[in-house]
Formats: C-alpha cells, structure tokens, sequence
C-alpha cells in the first residue's frame, strides 16, 4: 500500500518508516523523497511490493510552503544550525521580494548543501559536515515550476513553491535572502504535495496507527 502520511517536525524521514514498519509488522517500508528534520508535511511511504512504486512517485513535482527569516544565516540554512553570519535587512517593498521570486522561476543549477542526505563518494554529505570537512559538490539541475509570495512580517518572508525533484529550499531560501541584498535562513518548512498527493489528504502517524489496530481487531 501508499501511504499519505504527515511526517512531524523533529522525525527524521527513516523514523516514520520505522514507525510504519513496527505498526504494520511489513519487512520492506519505504519512503519517497526525504523531508529534513525540522521539515513537516507530505511523506509517502510504501509497504510491501507497492515500495516499487516509491522512486517513481519521488521523481513527481514536489510543493511546499516556508517561511524565510533575513538577516541571519545558519550553518544549516535552517533554524536547527548555528549562526554563522548577518547582515542588515534594506527596506523592501512587496514589489521588490515578488519580482525577487519570480527571478527564479525555471531551470537553474543547485549546489546541494553540505547538511544533507546526499551521498557523495558513498559517505552522506552530513556526515562530513559534522567534522566540519567541507568538500566541493556538483551543481545539480532544478526546475522551480512555480513560486508565490505570501506576506512578510517584520523580516519574515512566507512563500510557497513547486518544483522539481532535488529542489533543497533551504538553499532556495538562501539564494532568495542573497538576491535581496542580505542573508537569511529558514524558520518552517512544510511540503504541501507530492504529483497528486496533498496535505489535504494525509494522515497522522497517530491516526493511521489507530485505524490500523482497529482493523485487524
């Protein structure tokens, strides 16, 4: 089965596939497309031979909804890092952050960022990160199919995005913050939909739990 299930903020993706797996008692559970630790929203998770189905499901468009703090930035380029520089915030209008998002929309190159899952030379980029080993990484085709403003409070930018597979937003949020003429970091970031699976539709962990036991009561 697939499940649309809502991964909370501060579970890994590999611990909802845990989770699932000890509710369901299934040996093979799988995820599709990883959400960061801080991240909430959307996972799709598989059991059984319907795990075949995850890769394809995790090259589908992707959407999320974040919010982006300016002025600082983090090692991580989310609120879980440590500060590691600022800058002022200028004045900007909502005109000034509109055009500044729609400047990316399309095909553009990424760098993954060294607080990731990504793999590279077999050893997750994380890993090296937290030893403080830096080391170059290839630039990755995206496409940011569309991207909307939503409000700004104080120096908080609200946006929503769709885009393709590999999209890191936290390095949308910082290129974002960079355009603008400062720094900046993520506050909340939540995905919204994968292809034709939405938030709408997900389940909590508790309540899949719970109508699951009920059913084979």
């Amino acid at each position: 089965m697939i499940l649309n299930l809502y991964k909370p903020p501060g579970w890994t993706s590999f611990d909802v596939v845990k989770k699932v797996r000890g509710i369901t008692r299934q040996k093979k559970v799988g995820h599709a497309g990883t959400l960061d630790p801080f991240a909430e929203g959307v996972l799709l998770i598989g059991t059984g031979k319907d795990t075949k189905a995850l890769s394809e499901l995790s090259n589908q468009s992707k959407s999320y909804r974040a919010k982006l703090i300016l002025g600082t930035a983090t090692n991580t380029m989310d609120l879980t890092g440590t500060e590691d520089s600022s800058l002022p915030v200028p004045e900007l209008s909502e005109d000034q952050i509109l055009s500044t998002l729609k400047s990316f929309l399309g095909k553009q190159n990424q760098i993954p960022p060294m607080y990731s899952a990504k793999k590279v030379n077999g050893v997750r980029l994380y890993k090296l990160a937290r030893k403080n080993i830096e080391i170059e990484r290839e630039p990755v085709t995206i496409h940011i199919n569309s991207i909307a403003f939503e409000s700004i409070e104080l120096s908080e930018i609200t946006f929503s995005v769709e885009c393709s597979k590999g999209t890191y937003i936290r390095v949308l949020g910082a290129n974002i913050a960079e355009k603008l003429g400062t720094v900046g970091h993520l506050t909340y970031l939540q995905r919204t939909g994968i292809g034709d699976h939405n938030v709408k539709d997900s389940q909590t962990l508790e309540s899949f739990e719970k109508s699951w036991k009920s059913a084979a009561a």
